[in-house]
């Protein structure tokens, strides 16, 4: 399925992608409003997101309770090139979780999808073409 990226004004940039539309725009000072996360922001939640969704089914498979479970996303930049070197992901465990599990809920969260694709990224093409339309 394509995904449509628009323009609806100043700094921010949507993408439309299966009838959701996803709302970016830039922070302050780098000239947007900062009324929506910015694409790297997003970039940052879909880890986290996607961590976090892997290590809920492992709970609820298993009838291990959530209500008072969570992750904490911390990252480590290069100080010479601003990159992000390191991405921690902390899994807080309520207190009554089984310590026989505490091991394989972090291997689950590392089953992330969206981190495999960083270890074995897809090639990215880049092109133009031409809309169609009055050729004066």
């Amino acid at each position: 399925m394509d995904m449509e990226i628009v323009f609806p004004g100043g700094k921010r940039v949507d993408a439309l992608y299966k009838g959701f539309r996803i709302k970016t725009d830039q922070p302050p000072h780098l000239g947007g409003d900062g009324s929506y996360p910015a694409p790297f922001d997003l970039f940052l939640a879909s880890i986290g997101t996607c961590a976090g969704i892997y290590v809920l089914i492992f709970c609820q498979r298993r009838n291990i309770p959530t209500d008072k479970l969570k992750l904490i996303m911390r990252k480590e930049r290069n100080k010479n090139t601003g990159m992000i070197e390191k991405i921690k992901i902390e899994i807080l465990l309520p207190p009554q979780f089984p310590e026989k599990y505490k091991k394989a809920v972090a291997r689950a969260a590392k089953e992330c999808s969206v981190k495999k694709h960083l270890f074995d990224p897809p090639v990215f093409e880049v092109y133009t073409n031409s809309l169609p339309g009055d050729q004066r």
